[in-house]
This record gives C-alpha cells, sequence and structure tokens, in this order.
C-alpha cells in the first residue's frame, strides 16, 4: 500500500489571479501584489514584486500564454509564519522549461541584455523551482519563488483564505 504523505494546509492561501499573457500587464500585477500584502515588510513587498514581475515576463515571452487569449495565473501562499510563496502558471505550448544559463562565457554575459530574469530570482529568492503541469505534454509550467519572513512581522489578523476581488 503506497504511503500517503500530506503537507500541512498553508497558514495563508490568496485566492489565485488570472491575467492576459501581456507584457503592458505587468503593472496590475504588480499593484495587486502590493494590494495582497498589505501591511508586510516593503522591502519583502518589492522583491516579490521584483521576482513575480520577472516569472510573469517569462511566462509571456516564452509560452503559449503570450498568444492571443493566453493567462498566467498567479499564486500566493504562506505556507506557515516565517515562509510567504508566490507562483505562477502557463499555458506552455513552447517546449521549454525555466533554466538559468550556464554556457556563456564571463565576457559574454557582462554584454548580455537578456537571459538575466532567473539569475535575480535565484538571488532574490530563498528557493526557486518549477514542476511540469502535465509532465506527458508540454499544457503549462508551474514556477514558484519563496521568500523568508521575519517572524512575528506579518500583519495581524490575515485570515486562513484571502479573497482578492
Amino acid at each position: 500500500m503506497p504511503k500517503h504523505t500530506e503537507e500541512p494546509r498553508p497558514l495563508v492561501f490568496w485566492e489565485h489571479r488570472a491575467y492576459p499573457g501581456r507584457l503592458e500587464r505587468l503593472s496590475e500585477v504588480r499593484a495587486d501584489l502590493a494590494t495582497d500584502l498589505t501591511g508586510f515588510d516593503p522591502d519583502l513587498v518589492a522583491t516579490v514584486e521584483l521576482v513575480t514581475s520577472e516569472l510573469f515576463a517569462n511566462c509571456v515571452k516564452y509560452t503559449d500564454s503570450g498568444q492571443a487569449g493566453g493567462e498566467v495565473i498567479r499564486g500566493l501562499s504562506m505556507p506557515d509564519e516565517g515562509e510567504l510563496r508566490v507562483f505562477l502558471s502557463d499555458w506552455g505550448g513552447r517546449g521549454g522549461v525555466p533554466r538559468i544559463p550556464v554556457e556563456r562565457s564571463e565576457d559574454e554575459w557582462e554584454w548580455a541584455e537578456g537571459q538575466r530574469g532567473l539569475a535575480l530570482v535565484e538571488n532574490l529568492s530563498t528557493a526557486w523551482g518549477y514542476f511540469r503541469l502535465a509532465p506527458w505534454g508540454d499544457l503549462g509550467t508551474h514556477v514558484w519563488a519563496r521568500f523568508a519572513v521575519e517572524r512575528d512581522t506579518a500583519p495581524e489578523g490575515l485570515r486562513p483564505f484571502v479573497f482578492t476581488r
């Protein structure tokens, strides 16, 4: 008999938000995060906004989420008092997975204008990763990033489920 392991329910779970897959929606993504994270440390909020912007832009640029009618889903949760997680799910369709390019020389990195977003994500979050939504087909990728929340700095009165609209 398979052993069932159960992760504890998140302390706080915000309702998902869906955005049209267009780069001009980044300001809305950032504004919604600022609203959803009202009361958190402003530096943490700014960091989460920047990382989420990079992940959202990748969803739009490198997947079918950026095609007509495509969407990106954003989620937000606190598994416990010391951690905040943001996650985005795209529509897939281009066969790639998120990765930090490592095949460049130091000079090439110095002059590169793109491909630095995931390096930024890696350096600003405590951890990040991804998984395919349907490993047998290209139905999308779920990318997540974690952030440390200093104990006792989260706003008081957070409910287990936060409606966002």
